[in-house]
């Protein structure tokens, strides 16, 4: 008999938004959710993303969904630009967590995750990248990925909103 698979995902969701948001549609992150729990076993989904209060209902929207949201504060520049960069504390969690998983998704198109996906993918615990657009995302990333890098902009009829 198989052993279940125990699977994560470390989702850049602030990557994951924009790359869709850039190819003309909007993610449901319900349908999104339910597609990696029943295709690749993803157990745990953790979701880093930056706290602004006023969204309140899109959190514990999100948390009925099934994703772990992982909060990173945000900054404010002098001209109101809003900061909230959360790839360390993803890096962070997919390594502290490296025992509790057969193997991990990393969902974002963002070069900063190329050593964590090295990292992964020398250690077998890569099942692969998914990228919101392969057309942008980094060529460390891709380098790093090799074979285990999709794209979710074939994947618009079932994830769409």
């Amino acid at each position: 008999m198989k052993k279940e698979q125990n699977n994560y995902a470390f989702i850049d969701s602030q990557n994951v938004h924009k790359g869709i948001q850039s190819l003309g549609w909007k993610l449901d992150w319900k349908k999104l959710r339910i597609y990696l729990k029943d295709k690749y076993h993803i157990s745990n989904a953790f979701l880093f993303l930056g706290f602004i209060p006023d969204n309140q209902k899109l959190y514990e929207y999100l948390q009925k969904c099934g994703y772990i949201l992982i909060f990173k504060p945000l900054i404010f520049s002098d001209n109101g630009e809003v900061k909230g960069n959360c790839d360390a504390d993803l890096v962070l969690h997919a390594i502290l967590k490296l025992n509790e998983y057969d193997k991990a998704i990393i969902v974002t198109s963002d070069g900063d995750f190329y050593s964590l996906v090295r990292h992964l993918y020398e250690n077998a615990k890569l099942l692969f990248v998914l990228s919101p657009y392969v057309k942008t995302c980094s060529k460390l990333l891709k380098k790093e990925a090799k074979e285990k890098i999709y794209s979710m902009d074939n994947l618009r009829k079932k994830l769409q909103k």
